[in-house]
């Protein structure tokens, strides 16, 4: 799907009201402590981690996100670019692929 179609669906799911960067970083949280708790796989939390949650999971970082960026004002495509450069030019510094970035 391309970025535009997938921010009107975001925009049909949540409507026009706008996140400010303190509202984002929690949902950040909560997402990046859900993919956590998958990989620490507790006996308690065994049951619900299938692959189909953590696609889930990863899924709801990248679509959100979308919408954040447009909520601070950013063109999530321009955010995007601007990600690729970056990470060209962390390969490029370091003459290797850094597997956490």
């Amino acid at each position: 799907m391309r970025i535009n179609v997938l921010l009107l669906k975001a925009r049909e799911i949540w409507g026009d009201d706008k996140l400010n960067l303190s509202e984002i970083l929690v949902r950040i949280g909560v997402v990046f402590g859900d993919i956590c708790r998958f990989e620490r796989s507790e006996k308690k939390d065994i049951d619900t981690h299938t692959q189909q949650e953590l696609k889930k999971e990863l899924g709801n970082i990248i679509f959100s996100t979308i919408r954040w960026c447009d909520d601070l004002g950013y063109d999530p495509n321009e955010c995007i670019k601007e990600a690729i450069k970056a990470q060209k030019e962390f390969v490029k510094q370091n003459g290797k692929k850094d597997e956490t970035v």
